[in-house]
């Protein structure tokens, strides 16, 4: 609803404001702001893998991406260094995504979003972790970071992997005009392909513990 999607980018972008401006009114800011992002930036990139050069996409979710890192503006302006973690989908037993797939992959309810080839981007959460140290500690890192996995899968892949590990059917689907249905615009957001490479984390030597989706799995149940 309109009213939610005010509610989703004031708590963003009114936050990393004060955020930034408290930073840059210190004597001495911090040499590092970490500012929360997504790789909603990116939109629908179909089967188009993307990295950091890539331009924003259109619509409500990358709208609020750009507004979102343009908040930090004033830490930046101070000469704190400043990077954009744009996370994909972070895959851990509790919150996000995985936080609701699980209960129902488990119970043998689970299944395809839509045609299911749309293009999914995740991180272990061991490795979201991991890779927020490794920003702080690089200094050579500003702007823009993706924390995605190296190889980001489909939908229907995830829904195999899931089987695969969890060992349950994953025969049941769910339509994409049934998710529009129960949905509304956010049906747009969960069946948008983003195929989104962690460019910048590969080129500054950052190793993956979780790289692919079944090991992802298997380390957030352990």
């Amino acid at each position: 609803t309109p009213a939610y999607k005010r509610e989703i980018r004031d708590s963003r972008v009114h936050g990393t404001t004060a955020v930034a401006e408290a930073l840059a009114s210190l004597d001495v800011p911090p040499k590092v702001l970490v500012s929360g992002s997504a790789i909603g930036y990116y939109g629908d990139t179909g089967d188009r893998a993307v990295d950091e050069s890539a331009p924003a996409g259109t619509g409500f979710l990358p709208s609020v991406c750009v507004e979102w890192e343009a908040a930090t503006a004033a830490a930046q302006e101070a000469g704190v260094r400043t990077v954009h973690a744009r996370t994909g989908l972070v895959v851990g037993r509790a919150g996000g995504a995985w936080g609701r797939l699980f209960p129902l992959f488990r119970a043998g309810l689970g299944g395809r979003l839509g045609d299911g080839r749309q293009y999914w981007s995740f991180i272990a959460l061991h490795d979201e972790v991991a890779a927020l140290r490794h920003i702080l500690d690089t200094e050579s890192l500003s702007g823009p970071v993706n924390l995605t996995g190296p190889d980001p899968v489909t939908n229907a892949e995830v829904t195999a992997a899931m089987g695969r590990v969890l060992r349950r059917p994953t025969l049941l689907t769910a339509p994409a005009p049934a998710l529009r249905l129960v949905l509304g615009d956010f049906a747009e957001d969960v069946l948008a392909s983003q195929r989104v490479l962690p460019g910048r984390l590969l080129d500054s030597g950052f190793a993956f513990a979780f790289p692919g989706i079944d090991a992802a799995i298997r380390a957030a149940l352990s």
